[in-house]
């Protein structure tokens, strides 16, 4: 039951992307930036107010590692189907450039939909079994199980004047630090379907920014010559 309403949940969500995205782009663009910009920024002040509290005040609050890695992975797995939509991945495109124009669009393509069967696998293997392969799992098992489970986080909990009026177990729920799973995979998917879509149009040459580097050299080739001279 639980696995069926994630679905449904990422499902709509990813579909609220699509529609406003059709109306706000730049808006929606925005949104994603800063969602990302404020989980670094957490991250960043949480470290600092523990150094500091560490080393100035001999003290700490617990629980600060593990919050900062759990925001570390939601601004990893959030991060990378924004970094698909703005092709900012980077990637190794020397052999494809080296190819056909025709056949440097098949390569992209093939990329895009590599990546996007990449994400599905991972969100649940279960649908392979048409195939005939026996695996089994995914994001949404892992999830389901947790959730199922209730088992709390090793180290993060709830502050007393939040967990006691409100009736809440002393330890955040692992299922909520691991809901970025399969909604980040989800999130993936639908920015590489998007993106195969835009290079089948025409619209985008490639998935990845592997040529950054290219023209970076190509921009920075006489720097050594001028210092020299």
């Amino acid at each position: 039951m639980a696995a069926t309403w994630l679905y449904a949940g990422t499902g709509l969500l990813i579909l609220a992307l699509f529609l406003a995205e059709r109306r706000w782009e730049s808006a929606v663009t925005r949104l994603e930036e800063n969602v990302l910009a404020i989980l670094l920024a957490l991250i960043t002040i949480i470290s600092f107010v523990q150094v500091v509290m560490r080393y100035g005040f001999n003290a700490s609050f617990g629980g600060a590692l593990e919050l900062t890695r759990i925001i570390f992975a939601w601004l990893i797995l959030f991060g990378m189907s924004y970094g698909v939509k703005m092709g900012t991945h980077l990637g190794v495109d020397a052999f494809i450039r080296m190819l056909p124009k025709k056949g440097l669009r098949y390569a992209a393509i093939f990329g895009a939909a590599a990546t996007l069967l990449y994400a599905v696998m991972l969100i649940s293997v279960d649908w392979m079994k048409i195939f005939g392969v026996s695996s089994k799992g995914g994001a949404v098992v892992y999830w389901s199980k947790m959730y199922q489970l209730q088992l709390g986080l090793e180290d993060l909990k709830y502050p007393s004047w939040i967990s006691e009026p409100l009736g809440l177990d002393e330890r955040v729920k692992r299922w909520m630090a691991y809901l970025i799973l399969p909604v980040g995979l989800g999130l993936l998917g639908f920015r590489s379907l998007q993106a195969m879509i835009q290079i089948i149009r025409g619209e985008r040459e490639l998935i990845i920014a592997g040529h950054e580097a290219e023209e970076l050299v190509a921009e920075n080739k006489d720097v050594l010559k001028e210092e020299r001279a």
